[in-house]
């Protein structure tokens, strides 16, 4: 399907979608969802595709100021804008630079797209789905978390144990719950680990 064409939801359109219309980024869907469908070692993780389409989001704007980036500019420049660890000199030097090309930076960042908008968009405007690799993978995931929580729970009772027998702590009868919670910090929901993998991830708005 095309890239902009017809969403399969209510009619809609995402963010990704108006992003694509705005900028021109034709061929830009094919590629994300054949990259989020491979198998093996090919495959791209959704947080992957969202930094591939913001540096072509980058590329587009930059061209539409005037600028002809070299080779390797767009992904250095993107890495100086969004990477945590780039100190706040090289970031600002890098905003200024653009902001002299007649980039506006703040707009810039607020088209920037997250994981979530890149899933909304594959699997809600493209109908695109996870492969047998990928649910077979979730799934040998939990069946590890549940281990791990199993030994934690042997471990920590047996310590337990261990100091109540040799009088250094008080204890009764008592049983050992270990839960595994995960808190996403962009909506604000928390599962549970077996449960978020069971459901295929949380219910982030497309932003």
């Amino acid at each position: 399907m095309s890239d902009s064409g017809t969403s399969n939801g209510a009619g809609r359109r995402g963010k990704v979608v108006k992003l694509i219309e705005a900028h021109g980024l034709d061929g830009i869907g094919d590629r994300l969802e054949r990259l989020w469908t491979a198998s093996g070692d090919e495959r791209r993780s959704l947080r992957d595709l969202a930094d591939e389409f913001n540096r072509e989001l980058l590329r587009s704007t930059m061209a539409e100021a005037g600028m002809q980036p070299l080779d390797g500019e767009v992904d250095n420049t993107y890495r100086l804008l969004t990477d945590e660890e780039v100190g706040g000199g090289d970031r600002t030097r890098t905003e200024r630079r653009l902001r002299r090309e007649g980039v506006d930076v703040d707009s810039l960042r607020e088209e920037f797209v997250t994981y979530q908008a890149i899933r909304t968009y594959l699997k809600g405007h493209r109908g695109a789905s996870y492969d047998a690799e990928s649910v077979d993978r979730a799934e040998s995931e939990k069946k590890h978390i549940q281990r791990l929580r199993g030994r934690a729970r042997t471990v920590t009772e047996s310590k337990l144990e261990q100091l109540r027998d040799t009088d250094e702590i008080e204890l009764g009868s008592f049983r050992t719950l270990v839960e595994v919670n995960v808190l996403c910090e962009d909506c604000g929901a928390q599962y549970d680990a077996e449960a978020l993998l069971d459901r295929g991830g949380c219910d982030c708005e497309d932003t």
